[in-house]
């Protein structure tokens, strides 16, 4: 059975569910067509490979020969791999039944590449509360404070929170409901927030099966 698929981040808006207002996040739904199929006996295991959306130019040559087997004239701008249970029903070449895989009513989890904020300090990095402000301290009001202990160990114990680089690493969003799927402008809505900068590819794993009850009210 297959539970993920690839959207692209569009933009934010609101709607307005039992009387009260929702923050909501459009997803573009990207042409996502089978390029290969992975096999236990083969492979040693069942995945299906999705070349997402196509770039306006031929393909790479190491691609050429791989696409040609799902009819595939253009460059990919993504190849992606789903893991799957059992051998899937599709065949190469075939598009992903997006309306059989995910539907309003469904609560998923979204997986992305978080926006990097560059270097960053433990108060904005992991919510530190700082040091003393007064009492003759002048600048140690957002410093980290003590990173170890004194001979013994005589070492900075590995996974210390201290200063470094913060986001652009995976980051996952759990318990999103999906408020819509619109298959005639190719996009779906999800209550909430989700990882990554506009124009980004997500993963939506749908964690489980609901009721369309929560449609948005025009």
């Amino acid at each position: 059975m297959i539970t993920e698929i690839y959207t692209i981040k569009s933009h934010m808006t609101q709607a307005f569910i039992d009387g009260k207002r929702v923050p909501v996040t459009i997803l573009k739904l990207p042409t996502q067509v089978v390029s290969q199929i992975k096999t236990v006996d083969k492979d040693g295991y069942y995945s299906l490979q999705l070349s997402i959306d196509q770039k306006n130019k031929s393909p790479q040559k190491s691609l050429l020969t791989h696409l040609k087997k799902a009819k595939l004239t253009k460059q990919p701008k993504w190849l992606r791999e789903i893991r799957l249970d059992q051998e899937p029903q599709l065949k190469v070449g075939e598009s992903l039944p997006i309306d059989k895989i995910i539907a309003p009513g469904d609560t998923v989890s979204v997986t992305g590449i978080s926006i990097g904020k560059g270097f960053a300090g433990v108060m904005k990095r992991f919510g530190f509360a700082g040091g003393p402000k007064t009492h003759g301290q002048s600048d140690r009001s957002r410093a980290p404070g003590s990173i170890g202990r004194g001979t013994t160990p005589g070492r900075v114990l590995p996974g210390k929170k201290m200063p470094g680089h913060l986001g652009a690493s995976t980051a996952v969003t759990k318990n999103l409901t999906v408020l819509a799927v619109d298959l005639d402008k190719n996009q779906l809505s999800v209550s909430g927030p989700v990882p990554g900068a506009k124009k980004q590819l997500l993963k939506l794993t749908v964690t489980r099966k609901g009721k369309d009850t929560n449609q948005p009210k025009e």
